[in-house]
């Protein structure tokens, strides 16, 4: 997606954390090469940082009170996710913003926080959304 749309003015910001199950355990150099050479990555990505709780980056807090977790949806699969991400997120209590990893934000070209993507989202929509933002 990212290939396609970046010319009619997509970016992605890629924030590593390691705070969901330790996914994310080495350095922001290691993350990167690991990203690029697994996935192809292409896009801007910033060192690691914390989404949830009292450390928590404020972007991140500010991105999730406008949009807060409203659940991974409906499914087997969807709630196992829900169930181990409860127990990984319990440590960050009322600052528990992102809900698990590969969350994603689309931000408008005026900065306004337009829409909120859950991991469980299927990508098609994400595109959709994306598309109809710009």
């Amino acid at each position: 997606m990212y290939k396609d749309l970046r010319a009619r003015g997509f970016e992605i910001l890629d924030f590593p954390c390691n705070q969901f199950a330790g996914q994310a355990p080495g350095s922001d150099d290691e993350i990167h090469e690991f990203c690029t050479m697994k996935f192809g990555t292409e896009f801007p990505q910033f060192a690691k940082i914390d989404v949830n709780g009292e450390t928590a980056d404020p972007l991140f807090a500010f991105l999730a009170t406008e949009k807060p977790f409203e659940g991974f949806g409906k499914g087997l699969k969807n709630a196992a996710l829900n169930k181990f991400a409860a127990m990984n997120n319990k440590q960050y209590g009322d600052k528990t913003y992102i809900g698990w990893n590969f969350t994603k934000f689309l931000i408008d070209r005026e900065g306004k926080v337009v829409a909120r993507f859950e991991p469980t989202v299927d990508m098609n929509e994400v595109r959709a959304a994306v598309e109809a933002a710009l």
